[in-house]
């Protein structure tokens, strides 16, 4: 874990300054998300990063609190905000398992799920930070889907790589498909609401799902 934070501290300026890589996929699943949103709501976001996220929706709720394993990522969303003149965002250093317990009305995870060691764990404790109806949002690049494909032997060789080199988390990234995705949130206490591939290729899934 120590590992993980020291890597994502040391890129969080040049991460900051990347532009998104799909900008297109990234605006239309923040409108999707901006579809169950209230006045009021207190919501999570789990590995928050830069807080670009937060900063964009937390005009539509009430509070958000942002959540990243990184010092460094934190500060510059804490700046973000600052600019932006959002005063709603509460951040919060520590990995998913050490997030605030809440209760929350919304819980989000972009980008997040294929790098965390114990998915079901997390996913059990984003059940627990929610009340029955909750909704759980999140996006996440499938690469499991790619299976079989060049693309995927592609993935499988450079990313050990870039771990070995610092180009990388320091944790495996999990080569998730759809169907074992969708399969643990349902057995966290979640039915789908809603599902599509923002973007198609990959897939980066997008899934909504309320709690039981």
């Amino acid at each position: 874990m120590n590992a993980d934070v020291r890597f994502w501290d040391r890129i969080a300026q040049k991460y900051a300054k990347s532009p998104i890589r799909d900008e297109d996929a990234y605006r239309q699943s923040l409108a999707r998300t901006s579809t169950y949103l209230r006045t009021g709501d207190r919501v999570l976001e789990l590995g928050c990063g830069t807080g670009t996220t937060a900063v964009e929706l937390a005009p539509q709720v009430g509070e958000i609190t942002a959540s990243d394993l990184s010092a460094a990522m934190l500060a510059i969303g804490q700046s973000r905000a600052a600019e932006a003149g959002v005063g709603s965002i509460r951040f919060h250093q520590g990995d998913a398992c050490s997030a605030p317990e809440g209760p929350f009305d919304v819980v989000m995870a972009h980008n997040l799920l294929h790098l965390l060691p114990d998915l079901q764990q997390v996913l059990e404790l984003i059940a627990q930070r929610l009340p029955a109806g909750g909704v759980f949002i999140s996006k996440t690049p499938c690469l499991g889907e790619a299976r079989g494909s060049a693309k995927y032997w592609l993935f499988k060789t450079l990313i050990p790589l870039m771990r070995l080199i610092g180009k990388a988390p320091a944790s495996p990234v999990e080569f998730l498909d759809i169907k074992t995705l969708e399969a643990g949130i349902k057995a966290a206490g979640f039915e789908l609401v809603e599902t599509g591939n923002f973007p198609v290729s990959t897939p980066g899934r997008y899934i909504v799902a309320r709690r039981l």
